[in-house]
């Protein structure tokens, strides 16, 4: 009898590991959050992303996409998947827990597409130092998603714009960055730290004349009905990470980090080709609409850059180590 006993209960544990494991994997459930509205590039990309992995694996893989920051302000919910509450996220690296992950948005760190490639280069010195920075926080990177070159968007026409040794006068909102409070003086303008969801409100209730931190794709997809100039100063390049729970990743089977790596390298050679194109795409919306674009030579452009680098470059570069910000910007 006691043996028969032990023998049902073996059956009764096999049939729940082959309930939860048909198929060879198991059935499992996740988020991921990005700071676009529905409908955009970014929105489509991620989506993509997801109906790959599914796919691959054969529905086991189910991942929910949340557009737009439902989740929360995109350094919020780095931090949630930090702690493994959310598992992904497509967003830049916020700065609260490690500043030095500020780096990848370093003013006029590089001025062309080229040098994108070159400087972001999976196996070079910068992604293999941000990567392990991502880590200590208990990140795994995916995969890179290039986004454009910045420039800044304006309610009011500013004071001489190609000259950033004149006073423009206006205020304009900037990340809680070091980087990008220095920058935006450097150019003529007085910073003002704001949340990006709370940069809206304050644009259009005055308490600041623009922004700076995002392009022409940022500007047309969240600022289009306050941009009255949009100015492409290229002032940072704007790098995307999508990435997750380190822990989580860690605890997958060989087969489905194999699906999500695949998934996210595909995704991310797709976006290194259609990024350089957007710029432009976006520059002409805006423009469609009435918006002025004030455009820099490449001449102009070396005058914004040169005055940051000499101003600017010794105050931040304490954040990211020295030693490092010396070796990529030589």
């Amino acid at each position: 009898m006691k043996k028969i006993r032990m023998i049902v209960v073996a059956l009764i544990l096999l049939s729940v590991v082959f309930s939860a494991y048909a198929g060879g994997e198991k059935e499992r459930v996740w988020k991921v959050g990005h700071v676009r509205p529905e409908g955009t590039s970014t929105d489509v990309d991620v989506k993509a992303f997801v109906e790959n992995v599914q796919k691959a694996s054969n529905g086991k893989i189910k991942i929910n996409v949340y557009p737009a920051s439902q989740l929360g302000n995109y350094t919020v919910v780095q931090e949630r998947i930090s702690v493994g509450d959310v598992e992904m996220q497509l967003a830049p690296f916020g700065t609260n827990v490690t500043k030095a992950l500020g780096i990848t948005s370093a003013p006029y760190l590089v001025s062309t597409w080229d040098e994108v490639k070159k400087m972001f280069a999976r196996d070079g010195k910068l992604v293999t130092a941000v990567d392990k920075m991502a880590q200590k926080e208990n990140l795994k990177i995916l995969a890179l998603y290039p986004k454009y070159f910045g420039g800044i968007a304006l309610s009011k026409e500013p004071k001489e714009p190609k000259n950033p040794f004149v006073s423009k006068g206006l205020k304009i909102r900037v990340p809680g960055i070091k980087s990008f409070e220095k920058t935006a003086e450097a150019l003529g303008f007085m910073a003002t730290p704001i949340a990006f969801s709370e940069a809206f409100t304050a644009m259009q209730t005055g308490i600041v004349d623009g922004l700076i931190g995002s392009g022409a794709e940022g500007y047309w997809s969240s600022f289009r009905d306050l941009t009255k100039y949009y100015l492409p100063v290229n002032s940072h390049f704007e790098m995307w990470f999508l990435y997750m729970n380190l822990s989580l990743y860690n605890k997958l089977s060989a087969e489905e980090k194999k699906i999500l790596n695949e998934a996210a390298v595909k995704m991310e050679k797709a976006r290194f080709e259609s990024a350089p194109q957007e710029t432009e795409k976006y520059e002409k919306q805006l423009a469609g609409i009435g918006v002025k674009i004030i455009p820099f030579s490449d001449a102009e452009l070396k005058v914004l850059a040169d005055k940051v680098k000499a101003e600017v470059w010794p105050q931040i570069k304490g954040d990211y180590g020295a030693e490092l910000f010396d070796s990529l910007t030589k």
